[in-house]
Parts: C-alpha cells; structure tokens; sequence
C-alpha cells in the first residue's frame, strides 16, 4: 500500500459503478483487502500508509473496525444493491489484511469484519482468508483466536535472521521470533503459513542472506516471499543513503541474492510461482494475490486502499482521520478514480502475467510481441520449450531481467 496515491477523475460521492461495469464483473474472481493502517514502530525503509499512535491522535484502534464496516456496507450497496446485480458479483475467494499491522487490532475485531463480509458478498467454499502479522504482535493465544474469526493463513514478517540487519531495517522482533511464530500458527491448525524476507540491505554478505533463507525454511513455511530492498523516496533509509550514512544496495548484488534464494529454496522443494514468491504447492501459493497479477476484481477497504472493478480503478484517501469522516457523512472515501482503456490493460497484463511462473498464453500477444519471442529466447530470458508450445514462461536469467522482458513485449 505505497504512500504516493495517483492522480485521477474525481470519483462520484456515492462511489457507483456503471451498468456496464458492473455486468462486466459476472464471474470474474472477487476478493477483499482490508487495510490496518497502524504500526508500533515504523521501519525505516518502509513508505506504506502506516501510522504509529502518536501520529493519529483521536484515532482509536479500539473503534477502527466499525469505520470499516461502513465501507463495507456503502461496497455491498455499490456492488449489488438497488439494481439486482447480486449475481454478477462471485462470492468472495480471498479476503486478506495488510498494513501496517493488522493484528495490533483484537482477533475479534478482525472477525467482526470477516463476517461482515460475508454477510454482504459470501465466502467461496475454498475462500482464502489470510492476515499479515509482525511477528512480536501474535501469541500462540491470538493465533487461536485468529482461527476461530475464520483465518486460513497467516503472514509473517521475518525480513532477515541476523540481528546486524534487522537493525539496518528498524525491525524490531528479536531474532528467532519469527521462527517460534511459524510453531505456533501450525499448533493453532494454520495449514498455510508463509514467511517475508528481503535481501540486499546495507551491510548483508552473503553469507547473511544464506543464514535468514535456511532458517526460514527450517521453520517449515509453506511459502517463501523474497524482495530486494528498495530505498524509497521520504524513508528514513532514504534519508541515511543521502548522508552516507549507509550504503545504497547495489542491482548486481541484489542479483546474485536473488540466484541464491532460487537454488537454496528450489533445493528445499519451494518451487517459484511469481517472481518473488515460492510455495510447497500449487495449494500453498497466495490467491488473494494471483487476484492482482491475473486482472481480476478486488475491492480495498481502508484509508489509501486501491479497488479494482472490471478496468475501472480507485484509492481511497489516504489519511485515517479524512477516510473516517467520508464515511460519517455517508460519502464515498475513494480520492480518485480512472477507467483503463484497452491499450492500458494490456500493458498491464503482460506486465504482471510475465512475472508468474504459469506466464502468457502466445495467442494473447500482439503480433508484433509474438515476433520478439524467438529474440528472447535466444538470450536465455524465456524457456525455449515452452515458446513452442504456446507459453512465454521466464528463465531465471529473464526473471533477473523481467522489465527488460516487459519492455521488448512491449515495444
């Protein structure tokens, strides 16, 4: 949930959708973010709409919820009331927090939101609900309470195993916590557990790295995500880069990290589903997040969340205070709004579909990306074999290279 919001139309105060929008929407795969805007601490390399408690006086997390659950209700009003377009929107097959820190709020809280939810859209049988956590936020206690809300998987945020960059990051659980974490959501019945870790910060060997991925995997996740570190604009890390205080992370580097964690995690039976994530299983990988890299529909509660609805796009203000008070006045709190024309979801299809291990059918290329192909699998960035079968599919070396990839499919 980064920071920046863009520009857009202004969207309409009761936050509808056209006919044809909605009717677009009939049995394409629906999920929902919830967005928990705060934080304990906030990390020096993170720019997400988070908040700490000295930054948002007046704002209760105590009462947090029940702002939610206005946006819900104004979501089912939009989505299928007054028109009956209930069944052109599927029951939903995700539901899944972010933040922040979601699980800074009681369980039940978080629960009271579930069934709110599920009241107004219904849940897929197979629904994936999952929450992230920081992993000094959960007991084994909150995890079976988590449970009992309705939480089929949980996220934690490990971020590395050595103490020296964990400093780097401001993290502030101690190291091995995540680990005991990944114990007691399996001892609470969590099937699916998946653990985050970042590679190239300051400071970090290789030998850094190789320490947080094997004690990742001996904590016995079912799924791996793995990210370079980005010093974005505004952090604090950014701040420290500028004063050369620390040092900027290097892409060669980054690379070779990357190569690290596919070959020690392939090894340990993770196989890569998207470029920056590894799952046991095809059951293990991250639904709610295929939802985003497949172009389906989504709708995102909570200050500065993005909702997408059959090519039309919204954020909601970013500020808690300014989100709580749309609501209040029974307005809409998106901020802006755009419709993506053909042109723009295409780019964005393959923008997103190369990076996923099942990648593009051939035939929904253009011709002229169609002709690249044979290019790029003379230079090792797609799998020839499956070229030839009617898939663009990423090699390692063009998962290295994936904007590259992008832009000659592109181009």
């Amino acid at each position: 949930m980064p920071s920046a919001l863009p520009t857009g139309d202004p969207p309409p105060p009761d936050g509808r959708l056209s006919r044809t929008t909605l009717d677009a929407a009939f049995g394409v795969p629906f999920g929902a973010y919830v967005h928990v805007p705060f934080c304990e601490t906030r990390c020096g390399y993170c720019d997400f709409n988070t908040y700490t408690s000295a930054e948002l006086p007046g704002i209760s997390r105590g009462t947090y919820a029940d702002t939610v659950l206005q946006e819900i209700r104004l979501a089912a009003e939009v989505l299928t009331g007054g028109d009956a377009l209930g069944d052109r929107i599927p029951p939903l097959t995700s539901i899944f927090f972010g933040g922040g820190t979601p699980t800074l709020l009681p369980a039940e809280h978080l629960g009271v939101l579930i069934k709110e939810l599920a009241d107004r859209f219904g849940l897929a049988e197979d629904v994936e609900i999952t929450t992230e956590a920081n992993p000094e936020t959960v007991t084994p206690g909150y995890f079976t309470r988590l449970r009992e809300a309705g939480f089929t998987r949980v996220s934690l945020g490990m971020q590395s195993a050595v103490p020296k960059i964990l400093a780097v990051l401001d993290r502030t659980h101690r190291p091995g916590r995540p680990e005991e974490a990944v114990a007691e959501a399996r001892a609470a019945g969590f099937e699916h557990v998946n653990l985050d870790l970042i590679y190239g910060s300051p400071h970090e060997t290789d030998a850094d790295w190789e320490q947080s991925l094997r004690s990742a995997i001996a904590a016995g996740p079912d799924h791996i995500s793995a990210y370079a570190l980005v010093v974005e604009q505004g952090t604090a890390m950014a701040r420290q880069v500028a004063a050369g205080v620390i040092p900027a992370p290097d892409d060669d580097v980054a690379a070779d990290r990357y190569v690290m964690a596919d070959e020690i995690l392939g090894a340990a039976g993770y196989e890569w589903y998207e470029v920056s994530n590894w799952a046991l299983s095809e059951r293990s990988a991250c639904r709610h997040n295929e939802l985003y890299w497949s172009d389906a529909n989504w709708w995102g509660f909570g200050p500065g969340a993005h909702s997408h609805v059959s090519g039309v796009r919204w954020w909601n203000v970013k500020h808690p205070t300014r989100y709580a008070a749309a609501l209040e006045s029974g307005r809409s709190p998106a901020a802006g709004r755009e419709t993506l024309d053909p042109a723009a979801r295409y780019t964005e299809k393959i923008m997103l579909g190369v990076r996923m291990r099942a990648g593009l059918p051939t035939y929904e290329l253009t011709d002229k990306a169609r002709a690249s192909l044979p290019q790029l699998a003379s230079w090792g960035l797609i799998d020839t074999g499956l070229m030839n079968v009617g898939q663009v599919v990423l090699t390692q070396r063009g998962r290295l290279m994936a904007d590259a990839v992008v832009r000659e499919l592109l181009s």
